[in-house]
Formats: C-alpha cells, structure tokens, sequence
C-alpha cells in the first residue's frame, strides 16, 4: 500500500511540474520502460521489468482509443533466487502483454486509463492470463511533438481461477504521429 501511495504521490508531483499547456487526445507512439511490483500474499522477492510501446488513436476531444504490446521479466530475487539457481531453475519468466483500451485526458495533464488484454507466457505450459489494468498518470509536452508519460498502474492477471497481480509504473517518450 505504500509503494501505491508513493507512486501516485509522484505521478501527482509530477504533474503539477508540467508545463500548463493541456495535452489532450492527440494521436502518438510512446516507448516506456515498465516496472511492477508484486502485490498480495507470495509477492516478495519478486519484481517485473520490462518495456512497451503504445500506440494512441483520438476519437474525441479529450479520449484516445490505445493499443499496447511489450516484454516483461518477472524475475525472483533474494533467497529464493539462490535456491532455484541451486536446483537449476529458472529464476525469470517472461510475458509479452498484448492490451487494448482507452486513455481519457482530464485536468490538462492527467488521465485515466483502462486496459484489458493477455499476457503470453514465453515458458512452454505456462498459458496465457486475461489481463486488467486500470491507470492514472500525466503526460506534458515537452517540444511541439513529442512528450513524456507518466503512468502508475494496478495490472490484474487471472488464469484458470486464480489471479495475481502487481502495482505497475511505465515512463515513456511519446512521438506524435
């Protein structure tokens, strides 16, 4: 609960550090770096990192339709790392999180955000999750075409009756198209 608070205290702050000009719906690609933090019982050394790219459509003035693909490591760390790597397992497993939703600019810089969408096990009997992802975060020009985003998230993965999920932050460089 603190990561969450902190995070969105800093997504917040950085919001009011923007620039005053209001962002809005405005068709672009970011490229982010993604990092999640495992909530729930079983979360502790563990940490996702990854990247992603979005891709954002406008279909009114202040809401965009998006796109999202990208690679994510959920990697253990800490004591039951060394055991793993004792026994010779495998001590990271990737996802490629395919999402659709649409990001609603509100306040100038800030927006919300839903996603929904599957993240592909790249380890063989792993499946795929349903994913859910509901975001807040800012996004400020910083020249006439591109901008930075910033965005922390609650990203749900469920998959035969069960689910797990992690408080995500993605930093991004947006270029519009």
């Amino acid at each position: 609960m603190k990561k969450l608070l902190l995070s969105l205290a800093l997504v917040a702050g950085l919001g009011f550090a923007a620039s005053a000009q209001t962002e809005g719906a405005v068709r672009k690609l970011s490229v982010g770096a993604d990092f999640g933090f495992p909530t729930g019982s079983n979360s502790e050394n563990k940490l996702y990192v990854g990247g992603s790219l979005q891709f954002e459509q406008p279909v009114a003035k202040a809401l965009n339709l998006t796109l999202s693909a990208g690679y994510l490591a959920n990697m253990v760390t800490g004591n039951p790392k060394d055991i793993l790597e004792a026994a010779g397992l495998p001590t990271s497993f990737g996802y490629i999180p395919l999402k659709a939703g649409a990001k609603y600019y509100f306040g100038g810089n800030f927006y919300g955000a839903g996603e929904v969408g599957a993240a592909i096990s790249t380890e063989d009997g792993m499946g795929t999750s349903f994913i859910l992802a509901p975001t807040l975060g800012t996004s400020f020009s910083v020249s006439d075409k591109s901008s930075l985003d910033f965005g922390v998230r609650y990203e749900n993965w469920s998959r035969d009756g069960g689910s797990r999920g992690f408080i995500g932050l993605r930093a991004a460089f947006a270029f519009g198209l």
